[in-house]
């Protein structure tokens, strides 16, 4: 099939590049480049630099690339900054989508991806949430994902799209973006591996759900490939297991420490520091995935042990 992926020059949407070439599937990227990098993807990619909100260009992408599927990972990705600029937040994350669902509409695309979050849709919730958990989000990020479902909802009743929304617990692995505000992990890695301090948001008693990237990627084109009865489905996509941020800082270190072993260094890996609180950071987020497995005979391979180890390996590589 052609598939064009937005965002797919970026952490997630290159990992699904790659898993749809692995299925012999026809891949098309449209990217602006903001977080992403041209690097992330094989050289005989097709490759649009458009932005979404780019209402004339993106219309030319669709003209031109005519997909079957759309795989939607192009986003503003940070929390924080959703909470400091919400009109930011949403011109990207309600109006590109809308110009994305637009399009595949007119150009009678089959079926819908979308990249939404389970990371930020339930709320604070002390057990893992299924998808008929009430949405309960607190910060404009997730205000957005859960207006770009009812909209993805809308087009798949009223424009014949099949439409999938991909709930994400926290993603993590190689390739994530360290600069900015996202990816704890990859911030992580890249200051412990320089020998700095990484600073823990308040008491890093925050539990949160990561989901390893190609575990993600091939939940993408399993929805892409899969028979689904219904014309809209929401799914999670995520562990269940529950670890905070002062547990996860700790395997990482013990990661950088195993590095520095191999590579002859015997000085200590950095403690982390703690600092303040960030603004919209929810305490507790678990996604339960079991319909995952039951409509997409889905569930994560990777544990975080192995995870973890492979994503620090990939940054001290690219250093």
């Amino acid at each position: 099939m052609r598939v064009l992926v937005t965002g797919g020059a970026g952490f997630i949407g290159s990992h699904i590049v790659d898993a749809l070439l692995q299925r012999g599937h026809i891949p098309f990227v449209v990217d602006n480049l903001s977080t992403g990098s041209r690097w992330n993807l094989p050289a005989d990619v097709p490759f649009f630099e458009v932005d979404i909100c780019d209402a004339n260009r993106l219309s030319e992408v669709f003209d031109t690339v005519q997909p079957d599927w759309v795989c939607h990972q192009a986003a503003q990705m940070s929390v924080s900054r959703s909470m400091r600029e919400p009109a930011v937040d949403a011109e990207v994350n309600v109006i590109g989508l809308l110009r994305v669902l637009e399009n595949s509409a007119r150009v009678n695309v089959q079926k819908l991806v979308f990249a939404s979050s389970g990371g930020v849709l339930y709320g604070d919730v002390s057990v893992p949430a299924a998808e008929n958990s009430p949405a309960n989000p607190i910060s404009p990020y997730g205000i957005a994902k859960w207006v770009g479902e009812k909209y993805l909802e809308f087009f798949s009743r009223e424009r014949g799209i099949q439409g999938v929304a991909l709930r994400y617990a926290n993603v993590y692995g190689p390739r994530q973006n360290p600069h900015g505000e996202a990816g704890v992990v990859a911030i992580f890695s890249q200051r412990l591996l320089a020998g700095e301090s990484p600073t823990i948001n308040g008491d890093g008693r925050y539990i949160r759900d990561y989901v390893y990237v190609q575990d993600v990627a091939r939940a993408n084109v399993l929805a892409l490939e899969s028979p689904l009865s219904a014309r809209n489905i929401a799914i999670n996509i995520g562990t269940g297991r529950s670890t905070d941020v002062n547990q996860l800082a700790e395997l990482m270190r013990d990661g950088v420490s195993d590095i520095w072993r191999s590579a002859g260094r015997s000085d200590p890996v950095p403690a982390c520091l703690h600092g303040v609180p960030r603004s919209g950071d929810l305490r507790s987020n678990l996604v339960n995935a079991a319909f995952a497995k039951s409509v997409l005979n889905w569930q994560p391979e990777v544990p975080l042990e192995v995870g973890i180890p492979e994503t620090i390996r990939w940054f001290a590589e690219i250093r």
